[in-house]
């Protein structure tokens, strides 16, 4: 192993504990919010969003938002998408955790600047992604979920989600590196005060991937035309279309 490598260990992330405080759980997504912004997520995501809708005209566009969490992304990347494109935006968040939803909804209720653009509409609802896989989409986005399942699981979502999607996804996760792993503890140490984050953060990290295994993931799942891009902080985006794949 490298100087600047990290072994791989996936281990339960606070974050996925049913029995967790309500209040911790929230503090979480709090400090996943903060940790979004920095990392421009949304922006991120969205970017790959136009890019892949690009050639779809300006009729209705329905993205899904897999594992959304607290539905921050999902907001700002419908918001950012619709201002930028013509037709009507629908995007749809899907999580298993009821709690985070509840908080989607809420936050999203509380949305002045989605209110103010009438042709972009967000939904909120409870999936199981791992039974159920992706459900049909033009676009699929996702962001920290990948790296919580293991290498079969995180196969079948890919390929659920090229199935199920009319025009391409874009998925952005960790890196697994010694620099990634530094920023995780001084980002969850400096910019937020939730325990849970703090001990998530780390473990996130060490149970990410490589680019070279992110490849590998990806051609395992038949989507070679996939495309792999570091971006920072220490991530990747992972970018797939149909017409390349065609």
């Amino acid at each position: 192993m490298g100087l600047l490598s990290v072994a791989a260990e996936r281990q339960p992330e606070l974050m996925d504990d049913p029995g967790l405080a309500e209040a911790d759980h929230l503090h979480a997504l709090e400090a996943l919010r903060t940790i979004n912004v920095l990392s421009r997520t949304t922006t991120t995501l969205a970017a790959a969003v136009k890019r892949l809708a690009a050639t779809a005209g300006p009729a209705s566009l329905e993205i899904v938002d897999l594992a959304c969490g607290g539905g921050d992304v999902t907001r700002g990347c419908a918001r950012r998408v619709a201002r930028a494109r013509g037709g009507t935006v629908r995007m749809v968040g899907v999580d298993m955790s009821t709690r985070a939803l509840d908080r989607a909804r809420s936050d999203l209720a509380a949305d002045r600047r989605l209110a103010a653009l009438p042709a972009c509409r967000v939904e909120f609802a409870e999936r199981d992604l791992v039974t159920l896989g992706c459900p049909p989409c033009d676009v699929a986005v996702s962001s920290l979920f990948l790296h919580h399942l293991d290498d079969d699981a995180a196969a079948a979502l890919l390929r659920s989600a090229a199935a199920a999607c009319r025009l391409g996804f874009a998925i952005s996760d960790l890196v697994r590196s010694r620099l990634g792993l530094a920023l995780a503890v001084l980002g969850t140490g400096l910019f937020s005060t939730s325990r849970v984050a703090r001990v998530d953060g780390p473990l996130s990290v060490r149970a990410a991937r490589t680019p070279r295994e992110y490849r590998r993931l990806l051609d395992a799942a038949g989507l070679a035309t996939a495309t792999i891009r570091r971006t920072w902080p220490e991530r990747v985006v992972i970018t797939w279309r149909r017409d390349a794949a065609a």
